[in-house]
């Protein structure tokens, strides 16, 4: 009897971790539309995502972010001149904006981009201290 708790329990367990790691980590596959989707997670003050994000110019991209944070992000992805714009802290909320998503606290939102020409794109949470810690990551459209 003791045996069946252990292993429900071990069981549980690795369900557990085995969802966390499905749920953080970044995906680049191509959906039935010919569309990407790419994932990325917000945990410990910190982007979680694939190492290297590859996606297509011209291909609608599905990015699904999840803040498992319990405190407010940004999700802004643009050229050097529109990072600097928002360093100043001047614009709070996004909701109507593809490229700059603001996620509450346990938020998931899904924004769709499609990028026209092929280079580096950097995506960064421009709140206080935020690009300090390290909240930033690349996108590499080909």
């Amino acid at each position: 009897m003791i045996w069946a708790f252990r292993a429900a329990g071990l069981a549980a367990v690795a369900a557990v971790l085995l969802t966390a790691a499905v749920v953080v980590a970044a995906t680049n596959g191509d959906g039935g539309d010919g569309a990407t989707e790419v994932k990325i997670g917000i945990h410990f003050s910190k982007f979680v995502a694939d190492d290297e994000i590859r996606v297509r110019a011209g291909v609608p991209i599905s990015f699904e972010l999840a803040n498992d944070d319990p405190i407010e992000h940004e999700w802004i992805i643009g050229d050097d001149a529109t990072h600097e714009r928002h360093r100043t802290g001047t614009e709070p909320y996004h909701d109507q904006i593809p490229t700059e998503v603001t996620l509450r606290a346990f938020e998931t939102k899904k924004t769709v981009v499609t990028f026209d020409k092929p280079g580096e794109y950097v995506y960064v949470c421009h709140l206080p201290g935020h690009e300090q810690y390290g909240m930033r990551g690349v996108i590499r459209v080909e």
